[in-house]
């Protein structure tokens, strides 16, 4: 008797996952549909999503970079040594807004919309949390949201206006009326990296235990201006933070379409150096002035790196003592063995390298998040993984742990075999990139790319398009190529070396087959299709 029940639930769960499978990606799952498929499945795992803002790779102890004595993140590295830690996921449009669109969908940032900082998020358009709450999890969002609009597919959301505050800052809570963008909130005293952990925790405590949850935890930091906590002010003193070996870069080597763009520590232009005005007696910096007097361009150079360095790691290590608190929640309440927990960036960050800050850039210290994943029950603790994995992979990496169908919308793909150490045969070997706000904020050239397991090849178009807030003004084209096996750190731009001439052309066909895998062909621009005849060859 007990065999012949197991079966009926068997045929029952696969022919209503078939018709699932049927029901595209904007189709609105009525509410209770999947409810009553999963009510027959085995338990499936909470899935906790932490991520920061700008938290580069380097900047977390476990990648092993320069900064790894310094910047101690012990709890972070908690998931690398319980878990899975991905070498090779990138970000494929550098820069927040966008990046939070592309893992909530799936999607490149020219299908889900959100191309530019300055784009609002389609509240309407299918996302993993809308999927996930159809299927029966409990959905929350807490902390930065940065989309513009209304969260949706959550059943509580408690989100920073735009930026957000770093000391007492305001808070848009669900239930209470929805003012625009940046408008709106209720001040929270205390320190934001603290405060949105609060509230997280908040919410796991009071949450509806016979379900389960799906939570995205999203803090400010360690996104500029770097404000850091109180107890953390003297954490740097008397300590010299490593410099890169890219800080001093001679830039001659490069395309002139990057030699004099993107903000830097060392440019005396304060449009292009952000760091630059700790030294401005107009502005109220808020960690203090970087004081320069008698020194020369190099040490001012040094002493920007250095207040930088300190002011940003400051920040990651009070998110790292909060990604503690919520592991410590997990373990306390017996938890841990079934949830997912990921921790990882909405992208990079540029720290000195290049002499450059802020992201955006497809140099590899902007593109590379940090990712770091654990689930007792599948991942081998302290595994590691070097397959090309992409933000828009997350999505239905989600899905694929709760059983729910990924729609044929989704353009990435479940890294869950992978991170078994069971890469699919058919794996991708190259990722396409895109940076489409061309010069604005950060004075950095609308590009695009591609990025294999050995070389990266960048084409600067040097175009606004139509880009929303990208600046009208053009910039020079040019082609960089590098050798990412022998020349890490991208100090040698091969793109004219004989000896890679036979590379380029196979890497420019792959480049416009990703294109066209992604529908992100050029055509509908005249323009970009006139520059690429004139630089393409």
């Amino acid at each position: 008797m007990h065999s012949n029940i197991d079966r009926r639930k068997f045929l029952k769960m696969t022919s209503m996952g078939a018709v699932a499978m049927t029901l595209p990606l904007t189709g609105c799952v009525q509410t209770g549909f999947f409810e009553k498929i999963f009510k027959l499945a085995p338990k499936r795992p909470n899935i906790l999503f932490i991520m920061s803002d700008d938290h580069a790779a380097k900047a977390i102890s476990s990648y092993g970079s320069i900064l790894a004595d310094y910047a101690r993140t012990p709890n972070i590295d908690r998931l690398a040594q319980e878990g899975n830690r991905l070498e090779n996921c990138f970000c494929t449009n550098s820069i927040c807004t966008p990046s939070r669109a592309a893992i909530l969908t799936g999607q490149y940032s020219h299908i889900n919309g959100v191309n530019t900082l300055q784009d609002d998020f389609d509240r309407d358009r299918s996302n993993v949390a809308k999927l996930l709450q159809s299927s029966g999890y409990q959905t929350a969002m807490i902390g930065k949201w940065h989309l513009h609009t209304e969260p949706s597919g959550f059943d509580y959301y408690n989100v920073l206006p735009g930026q957000g505050l770093y000391h007492d800052p305001l808070l848009k809570e669900k239930g209470k009326p929805w003012k625009k963008r940046n408008a709106g909130g209720e001040v929270y005293p205390g320190y934001v990296t603290d405060v949105i952990t609060d509230e997280a925790l908040k919410w796991l405590e009071n949450r509806d235990t016979e379900q389960p949850f799906f939570m995205m935890c999203h803090h400010k930091a360690p996104h500029g201006r770097w404000e850091y906590a109180k107890r953390h002010e003297h954490l740097f003193d008397g300590i010299t933070i490593p410099e890169p070996a890219s800080l001093f870069e001679d830039k001659s080597h490069r395309s002139i379409a990057t030699q004099n763009y993107g903000s830097t520590l060392s440019s005396k232009n304060p449009i292009r150096n952000r760091v630059a005005r700790m030294t401005d007696p107009k502005k109220v910096w808020p960690t203090g002035m970087l004081e320069t007097e008698g020194l020369t361009q190099d040490e001012i150079t040094r002493a920007a790196y250095q207040k930088y360095l300190k002011d940003y790691l400051r920040c990651c290590i009070a998110v790292d003592e909060n990604v503690g608190r919520m592991l410590d929640y997990l373990d306390e309440n017996n938890l841990s063995e079934n949830t997912i927990v990921i921790y990882t960036s909405d992208q990079g960050m540029m720290l000195g390298e290049h002499d450059l800050i802020d992201k955006r850039w497809m140099f590899e210290e902007s593109l590379q998040m940090p990712f770091l994943i654990r689930y007792p029950k599948e991942i081998e603790g302290g595994s590691r993984n070097q397959d090309i994995s992409l933000n828009i992979d997350f999505a239905p990496t989600f899905l694929d742990y709760a059983g729910v169908p990924v729609p044929t919308e989704v353009q990435g793909k479940s890294i869950r075999s992978n991170l078994q150490g069971k890469t699919p045969d058919d794996w991708r070997q190259s990722m396409y990139y895109r940076y489409w706000m061309h010069r604005a904020h950060h004075d950095i050239p609308g590009h695009y790319g591609i990025r294999t397991k050995q070389h990266k090849l960048i084409f600067y178009h040097g175009l606004p398009l139509d880009a929303n807030g990208a600046k009208q003004e053009t910039s020079p084209v040019g082609w960089e190529l590098y050798d990412m096996i022998k020349d890490p750190h991208e100090l040698q731009n091969v793109y004219k070396d004989p000896t890679y001439q036979a590379v380029i052309p196979k890497l420019k066909a792959e480049l416009l087959k990703l294109k066209q895998q992604y529908a992100d062909t050029d055509e509908k621009y005249p323009e970009l299709m006139a520059v690429r005849k004139s630089h393409w060859d």
